[in-house]
């Protein structure tokens, strides 16, 4: 069995490297060894998974995940700690370091091919400035994803698992409903983390969905025209998206101009999408000189 991390061995592993945590990349340390056993189990991994781990950071999760996981992928942006971790769990896990690979990349940028095998989970302390578009560029970018259990700004969980008509619900609310089943699966102490940050944590389980027949691109278009305006009634903010068609896509969906994004649920946005397709396949065709 692997030994976790304390509190003193991420600082003194830190001073070693001479590491000192940055906000540029979003950096706080877990250095609660319970709360990182507690991460670990509330992934429900099992021994054939393949782990992507965005953020291992010194790998106090790390030593966690690659006692369950057939494989762990850390994908680690900071040159420094990319090449400390293979030396710190072969150190600390020296029967299950073999299990381990670190890809030295920005996960909000990260392609299949960079990947040594396709993920099958995404479990992660995320840097709270990135940490929406490293979830949804995952799940796009990789549909072997078929779970996951990520910590994150308590905030950023509720508009990720929020539902229509709610303050807080927005593009990514609709964005990841898109990929998966998501819910908020608890909350993490500031604490636990070195340096403490000053806003609370929570932890956000999701579960792979069969992707929806609908253009993904026509329908996130519409997402971010009615919630970049989200004000405003679905009649003038789809115009950023449908233009001059936008009530006659709304009427088309079955969807009453007057309302306004926030009402809307993922399978509303999808009939905007086949809407607008359809308008456009029927619109007169412009005449030739």
């Amino acid at each position: 069995m692997a030994r976790l991390l304390t509190s003193g061995d991420i600082k003194s592993l830190s001073r070693g490297l001479q590491i000192t945590p940055t906000k540029k990349w979003g950096q706080n340390f877990v250095v609660d060894a319970n709360t990182v056993r507690r991460i670990a189990a509330a992934a429900k991994l099992d021994g054939e998974d393949v782990v992507m781990e965005v953020g291992p950071g010194l790998g106090s999760l790390t030593l966690a995940l690659i006692e369950i996981a057939r494989r762990v992928i850390a994908v680690e942006i900071d040159p420094k700690l990319a090449l400390a971790l293979p030396t710190t769990v072969a150190h600390r896990a020296p029967e299950e370091h073999e299990r381990l690979t670190v890809v030295e990349t920005d996960a909000a940028r990260i392609k299949p091919e960079q990947m040594p095998e396709p993920p099958t989970a995404l479990v992660a302390n995320l840097p709270y400035n990135v940490a929406v578009p490293v979830v949804l560029h995952a799940l796009e970018q990789f549909p072997s994803l078929r779970k996951g259990l990520v910590m994150v700004q308590a905030e950023v969980g509720d508009r990720l698992t929020a539902g229509p008509g709610s303050k807080i619900y927005g593009a990514p609310s609709v964005k990841m409903a898109w990929y998966a089943k998501a819910r908020r699966a608890g909350s993490v102490s500031p604490n636990v983390f070195w340096p403490v940050p000053n806003v609370a944590s929570g932890l956000v389980a999701f579960e792979r969905i069969e992707s929806p027949k609908a253009n993904r691109v026509e329908v996130f278009g519409a997402v971010d025209a009615a919630f970049g305006q989200r004000r405003k009634m679905l009649r003038q903010s789809l115009k950023t998206w449908a233009g001059d068609r936008a009530e006659a896509v709304l009427d088309r969906a079955g969807i009453e101009p007057t309302r306004r994004g926030e009402s809307l649920d993922i399978a509303e946005f999808i009939a905007l999408a086949d809407a607008k397709e359809a308008e456009g396949e029927t619109a007169p065709r412009p005449q030739e000189a």
